[in-house]
């Protein structure tokens, strides 16, 4: 390793590798991460879906070093500059950025769409990326990657509350589902954030109001379109007593089709594919009187023994739940937000969160890394109603958008 480590900050194992990364990238810190599943006798190291992200991060910077040890435990990276797709760096014709997803990879791409979200604001020109290949799975999977649509519908919408709005848009060019063993996929998604601003808004968030109406998405992939109706109708069973407001929305699509290994050409002398990321799922997000969202997402497991009805219940449970946690900002949308907010003008921010919420092992080591890079420190008090509920305080670094000082 060379001598940048010096000043690095350290951390050890995997976990949380992705939210450490994007910390780094923000506020221009090297860190130096060892010990990356260093016990595992048979897959040590980074594995697939971590190395494409490192790539990815590379697309989207201008300047970033990255090194590895021999055995891929023990990794640093010195960030670069935020530049998104511009000229010169990396993007290809109209300004796109092509990222390609390996076979191998288990993760649904929105574990590349959440912190490509949280860079792109600050960005130097807008961030144009397209992720294709065969293992891009826009459905959620079994390792807790919510969907694309739950990143449309419950995540991109949060970006409102700090200013950042317009040209901004999240489009599912080709639909898929986890494949054998949770691999592969064969979608296709696109990403255009052309939204940059200077520093985000304070956010003060004390009022969770409402629900009021629930939308969601049913999907089925290479499947009949009765698998949505069946999924639609277990889950207004559940969610109708609770908002009558309810519509889930139907979409169903063609299996991608990849080329098969090991055969070169068909029987008809064009060459041999198969269909992959063949699946059903469904997405739900509940709407309260003040703009606050609640998400859900499932999907049917790889292996596959799970009818539609059963993933439309677990679906609609799971967003009940999501509601009683409480608070103004789900779990799929806390570390977003919180992130957002100590990025942020140097003011304090105040948000509303649920117990089960800030009491996470993510929120918790969230607070944990935030004050590693030098924010402050999050202050916590009890609701004022009778929600029991915690009022969350968090005072924003004012680090910005570097890229468009120099600009």
């Amino acid at each position: 390793m060379s001598d940048q480590q010096l000043n690095a900050i350290r951390f050890t194992g995997h976990k949380f590798l992705t939210q450490r990364l994007v910390l780094s990238t923000l506020t221009g810190r090297p860190i130096r991460v060892s010990q990356i599943r260093s016990s595992s006798p048979t897959s040590p190291g980074l594995l697939p879906h971590e190395v494409s992200l490192l790539r990815l991060l590379e697309a989207i910077t201008n300047g970033a070093i990255i090194e590895f040890s021999y055995t891929g435990t023990t990794i640093a990276y010195k960030p670069g500059l935020i530049t998104g797709s511009a000229s010169g760096y990396g993007a290809g014709s109209g300004g796109i950025i092509t990222h390609d997803i390996p076979s191998s990879c288990t993760r649904g791409v929105s574990f590349f769409l959440l912190p490509l979200c949280l860079l792109a604001p600050f960005s130097k020109a807008p961030v144009k990326v397209q992720f294709t290949g065969a293992g891009v799975i826009t459905s959620a999977t079994a390792h807790g990657d919510i969907s694309v649509d739950s990143v449309r519908t419950a995540i991109l919408p949060i970006y409102e509350q700090f200013g950042i709005s317009g040209d901004i848009e999240l489009r599912i060019l080709r639909r898929s589902n986890p494949g054998y063993g949770g691999k592969g996929g064969g979608g296709e998604v696109q990403l255009t954030f052309g939204r940059q601003v200077r520093l985000p808004k304070t956010l003060h968030l004390l009022n969770p109001g409402r629900v009021k109406r629930i939308r969601g998405v049913a999907y089925a992939t290479g499947l009949g379109g009765a698998n949505n109706a069946r999924m639609t109708e277990a889950a207004r069973g559940l969610l109708n007593p609770l908002v009558p407001d309810t519509y889930i929305y139907s979409d169903v699509s063609a299996a991608p089709l990849l080329p098969l290994e090991g055969r070169a050409v068909g029987k008809d002398g064009k060459p041999a594919k198969r269909k992959v990321g063949i699946g059903f799922g469904i997405s739900l997000v509940a709407y309260t009187s003040t703009d606050v969202l609640y998400s859900a997402d499932m999907a049917s497991p790889a292996e596959g023994g799970e009818t539609p009805e059963d993933t439309g219940r677990k679906c609609a449970l799971q967003l009940l739940e999501s509601i009683e946690q409480g608070g103004c900002v789900s779990m799929a949308a806390a570390p977003t937000t919180c992130i957002l907010m100590a990025m942020g003008a140097e003011d304090m921010g105040r948000i509303q969160v649920g117990r089960d919420v800030i009491g996470s092992e993510a929120l918790i080591e969230l607070a944990r890394d935030l004050r590693t890079f030098g924010t402050s420190g999050w202050g916590l008090r009890d609701a004022e109603d009778d929600s029991n509920d915690v009022i969350v305080s968090i005072h924003g670094r004012g680090i910005g958008n570097v890229g468009r000082k120099i600009a």
